[in-house]
């Protein structure tokens, strides 16, 4: 999460549509405009983001996604897909001694940032991240808690994947648990990145750049014997990279990660 491109992935996804959007069309490399009139105006913007997310503040100022939003629908429809592919994988897994997982991405995947974006402005700095999770939990994404753990009763075993950094673990495993997550997240099963002293089976070291450490991460799962039959991410750079049988995007227009 160090790189956001958030303008870029909010202007994309109000010029070019959500089906573009969703299609990934929307990247951080887009032409200079020529006038002024090529460019969505921020407020209304972020407006169209409040009325997709169903904004509600509560009486502390916090700002809560609404359970009927346009967004919720969408999340719940991802869900569906994934967990009619998971019911055929836990049948066949009785024919095939294979021991099948899942990836899961945190941020906007298993739990929802929209009040932190809120509260910032859509402005992330690593220091204001810091002193959000450190205090605060985020809710679940609406459904995942119930996908997610229905998944490992079944045998699935289950993974988180994230770019958070390693100095946030403690704070990140007790938000999961805290936001329903039954699935231990232990230094097994969750893994953020370590940039002071990365694994050995990361070959780009420090240096991997998002897609690198997450299928590289992916990549050594299935070396330790499971085999990914779906990945879980919000981003398009959650997911590309391979070593994963499925893919789920979950929507989330609030910013690019590449």
């Amino acid at each position: 999460m160090s790189t956001r491109v958030r303008i870029a992935a909010a202007t994309a996804a109000l010029a070019v549509g959500a089906g573009l959007y969703a299609a990934g069309a929307a990247t951080a490399g887009h032409s200079v405009p020529v006038t002024d009139k090529e460019i969505p105006n921020l407020t209304q913007v972020q407006d169209k983001i409040k009325a997709y997310y169903g904004d509600t503040v509560d009486s502390k100022g916090r700002h809560w996604a609404s359970a009927n939003s346009n967004y919720a629908k969408q999340v719940e429809g991802v869900e569906a897909k994934a967990k009619q592919q998971l019911e055929q994988v836990v049948k066949n897994a009785k024919h095939n001694k294979v021991k099948p997982a899942i990836v899961l991405d945190v941020d906007d995947t298993t739990l929802l940032t929209y009040n932190y974006e809120l509260q910032q402005g859509f402005a992330f700095t690593p220091q204001s991240q810091d002193a959000y999770l450190k205090s605060t939990d985020m809710p679940a994404v609406f459904g995942m808690p119930k996908l997610v753990n229905w998944a490992q009763s079944k045998g699935i075993t289950v993974f988180y994947v994230t770019g958070r950094d390693e100095h946030q673990r403690a704070w990140s495993v007790r938000n999961l648990k805290n936001a329903g997550y039954k699935p231990v997240a232990d230094r097994a099963h969750f893994f953020l990145k370590n940039k002071k002293t990365p694994p050995a089976y990361l070959a780009c070291g420090a240096k991997c750049t998002t897609i690198e450490y997450k299928s590289g991460t992916r990549k050594h799962i299935e070396s330790e014997g499971y085999r990914i039959v779906a990945n879980f991410g919000d981003q398009y750079s959650d997911l590309k990279g391979g070593y994963s049988e499925r893919t789920y995007k979950l929507p989330n227009p609030m910013y690019y990660l590449p």
